[in-house]
């Protein structure tokens, strides 16, 4: 006997039907949270730039899992002790996306529902400043993992616009010294090995109890402390709302998972706010 093809053509059509009619569920219970919601801390990684064309490290096609040597150009120690690997990451920071990348309409969402007065601290992993140009204010925005329009002395602290910097590599510095005290020069992040300033992650942990729904977007919550943080808005009474294309150690504990594209949900989320 011939397999019934159209039943079974039927059945995933009716399926994926299905899936589809509870995210549109699920994500309608969200955005009546946040209509609740007095009080709203995000979190944001990765996943919410990707849409702009900035690429992830970790996700399938991710800088990391492409290049698994690029990651030496993320560790303190390789950096510090290995000209050429200066060299080669001043290139790369020429090169960086996020000098032409725009904000997509994930970040603009985020203005929205901090101009509805709920958002209580916009936290991000992310280095590429697309919440700010988006129109999120800089003080509601914590940068975990600092900022890559900025560098850095090693040595003595100064801190001047990356495209300084940049400037001078165009100009034929393969590697440019701080111009206060000669010392090495590196991107304003943090990078594997550096510390994060505790000020910053004091203020991240504040948001996170202060909140009565944490929003995590875009992040796998593998990193540490910023993967804390919503176990710590769990601990104070919050709602726990992941949306992230692919699973996160803390699905299990939250009260909703989206798995809907970055761009489109979040505008749904936020659309029925005032």
């Amino acid at each position: 006997m011939q397999p019934n093809h159209a039943t079974q053509a039927d059945t995933q059509a009716d399926t994926q039907a299905d899936a589809q009619a509870d995210a549109q569920a699920d994500a309608a219970f969200v955005a009546a949270w946040l209509t609740d919601a007095t009080a709203v801390t995000v979190l944001t990684g990765a996943g919410i730039s990707t849409e702009s064309g900035i690429p992830d490290f970790r996700g399938p096609q991710g800088l990391w899992t492409r290049d698994p040597a690029a990651q030496r150009l993320s560790s303190l120690p390789d950096y510090v002790a290995e000209p050429q690997l200066r060299r080669r990451a001043w290139q790369s920071r020429r090169q960086h996306p996020a000098w032409s990348a725009e904000p997509n309409a994930g970040h603009q969402a985020l203005v929205t529902l901090e101009r509805s007065g709920r958002l209580r601290g916009l936290l991000t992993q992310n280095i590429d400043g697309l919440h700010q140009r988006a129109g999120s204010a800089p003080t509601t925005v914590i940068e975990l993992h600092g900022t890559i329009w900025e560098v850095e002395c090693l040595g003595c602290g100064d801190r001047q616009p990356m495209t300084t910097a940049l400037a001078r590599v165009d100009d034929g510095e393969d590697d440019p010294a701080c111009l206060r005290c000669g010392g090495i020069l590196k991107s304003a992040t943090v990078s594997f090995g550096q510390p994060l300033d505790p000020d910053v992650i004091r203020a991240a942990e504040r948001a996170a109890r202060e909140c009565d729904l944490f929003l995590a977007v875009g992040t796998s919550l593998t990193v540490f402390p910023a993967a804390a943080l919503p176990r710590v808005a769990v601990g104070n009474g919050a709602r726990l709302v992941i949306v992230n294309a692919e699973p996160t150690s803390y699905d299990g504990i939250a009260n909703a998972v989206l798995r809907e594209p970055i761009g489109g949900v979040l505008p749904r989320l936020v659309a029925g706010l005032r």
